[in-house]
């Protein structure tokens, strides 16, 4: 078992997070500036592609914020700047960009913030985000920001093997040290489950979002967010995500979500070309459990108006209705009033 444990070391000592290139979700429809700067970005022109971006992206626009966050993690026509990518993640997340909302969750567990990145993660990972589902997997396989569960760890770095993620290959290999043979055929039926949900839920989104006739806002693919993992030990445990003290010495953590005023948070269920299919979605799912006693808000947002339930008094509580909508086949995400 020594000999086994330590090859596992020497396997997984350096296992990083790989940036994969996913198309953009977008909330609203690219304005003329922001739709110009794509066109300069992809022409090798950063410097005007910034230029374009400023002003939407000073006015809210999402896309415009996305673009811009792209291009300080890249450091092209503006000098690299973590801080301010993150910043611009988090707005555009803020305002209804899933894929920047992507981006800032793996920021957050990068940076140390984990407690605060798990929701993040867990959304990307249901939507099939292959860097999430390495993370989410490690994190159940190590009972580390998430409960124990071999199943799921194993049936996630599945699914981020499927996906070409070379990392969660080298992590499969050394689970399959630890998870009984049972667990991991449990595991492969699971992972075709969560495959299909994911494919449910994205289409939902982009068909809430009415997507279908607007451009890849993404300049660039996100470049690869690196990260140690933590390895077996002499006790048995396993592989999985980042040093931490240990739990018994395991300071609270202090980045911890503190709830704000009551009201603040929202759970946003589409933004639509045609307000009547605003209305007419909030008629359905007013009536659910998930959105009880919360009020309709309809945001102008360019051409489109964004559908919000308004009235939760804490991200938890938002989260939790939106994970309950998902469950319906509801794409959500929260965000704030």
């Amino acid at each position: 078992m020594t000999n086994r444990i330590e090859n596992a070391k020497k396997l997984v000592r350096n296992i990083a997070i790989a940036g994969v290139g996913v198309a953009a979700f977008t909330s609203v429809p690219a304005i003329a500036d922001v739709k110009e700067g794509v066109d300069a970005w992809s022409k090798g022109d950063y410097a005007r592609a910034i230029s374009e971006w400023q002003d939407p992206a000073a006015k809210g626009d999402a896309d415009a914020l996305f673009n811009l966050a792209q291009a300080y993690r890249l450091g092209r026509g503006v000098d690299a700047d973590i801080a301010r990518a993150k910043q611009l993640y988090a707005q555009a997340a803020e305002r209804g960009h899933v894929q920047a909302a992507d981006n800032y969750g793996l920021l957050l567990f990068q940076q140390g913030e984990q407690y605060n990145a798990m929701p993040y993660i867990s959304a990307a990972a249901e939507r099939g985000d292959p860097r999430a589902q390495y993370v989410l997997g490690l994190a159940h396989f190590n009972a580390d920001y998430a409960e124990k569960d071999w199943v799921k760890a194993y049936a996630y770095l599945t699914l981020a093997q499927g996906a070409g993620l070379p990392q969660a290959a080298k992590a499969l290999g050394q689970m399959d040290e630890y998870v009984p043979q049972d667990q991991r055929q449990l595991a492969q039926s699971l992972a075709r489950q969560m495959e299909n949900e994911a494919v449910q839920r994205r289409a939902a989104e982009l068909a809430a979002a009415d997507l279908n006739s607007r451009p890849n806002l993404s300049p660039a693919p996100t470049p690869a967010i690196t990260q140690p993992t933590r390895v077996a030990d002499a006790r048995g445990s396993a592989p999985g995500v980042p040093p931490v003290s240990p739990a018994a010495t395991r300071p609270e953590p202090t980045n911890r979500e503190i709830p704000v005023a009551d009201g603040i948070w929202r759970v946003q269920l589409g933004a639509f070309g045609v307000a009547r299919n605003a209305e007419r979605l909030w008629s359905k799912l007013a009536r659910t459990n998930a959105l009880s006693g919360k009020s309709k808000k309809l945001v102008p947002a360019g051409k489109v108006t964004k559908l919000q339930a308004a009235g939760f008094a804490s991200r938890a509580e938002a989260q939790n209705a939106c994970a309950a909508l998902k469950q319906q086949g509801q794409g959500c995400l929260v965000t704030k009033g």
